[in-house]
């Protein structure tokens, strides 16, 4: 605390949030330890510190602004186990948005589904590099195109669909589904 304590006494532009977790060892499956103690290790010594793994999730259960300080926020978590209903449906949910055939792509639409679309039209951008089939590349032009018109940047949105459905009317059937979709992206 002496550390928050300090940083806030020295930046008055900065606020701090302190992160009070909750860890019920009852949630957690006795395959999966998703922290270790590293209180020995730290250099600091008397500080006592937790490393968590990378898919270690928490839920936010309350956030409050402390009364001491209104620079000084509370945020209290507590760990959730990978048995988590909550955390099933939204991964479900996630999954079922993000489909694609690749891992790439299915990162790409995860990026464009958060709202990061600076780093989806970069990896698109990549996989378009290397793409290696016409199919490859008409789905990257299109999903380009959902980048710009996230981005609000029509004109080169409708240029990545009209190239989308240039490639796609050459490899797929007259009425294929896929191609009322861009011309519905094309139109609006």
């Amino acid at each position: 605390m002496r550390f928050v304590q300090d940083a806030l006494r020295n930046n008055t532009a900065t606020i701090a949030i302190l992160f009070i977790m909750t860890i019920d060892q009852k949630t957690i499956s006795a395959s999966n330890t998703p922290f270790a103690m590293i209180e020995d290790e730290s250099a600091v010594k008397g500080e006592q510190e937790i490393l968590f793994t990378m898919h270690t999730v928490f839920r936010v259960v309350k956030i409050k602004q402390t009364a001491k300080n209104s620079r000084l926020w509370d945020v209290q978590l507590t760990i959730i186990g990978d048995n988590d209903p909550q955390l099933s449906a939204l991964t479900n949910h996630i999954e079922k948005e993000v489909q694609g055939s690749t891992g790439w792509r299915r990162m790409g639409k995860l990026m464009l589904q958060v709202g990061h679309f600076d780093l989806a039209e970069e990896l698109y951008n990549e996989l378009l590099e290397n793409a290696s089939t016409d199919s490859d590349r008409a789905f990257i032009y299109y999903e380009l195109g959902r980048v710009k018109k996230q981005q609000g940047q029509y004109e080169k949105e409708i240029i990545f669909y009209e190239k989308s459905l240039e490639i796609n009317e050459k490899i797929l059937s007259a009425n294929d589904p896929i191609l009322s979709a861009i011309y519905n992206n094309i139109a609006l």
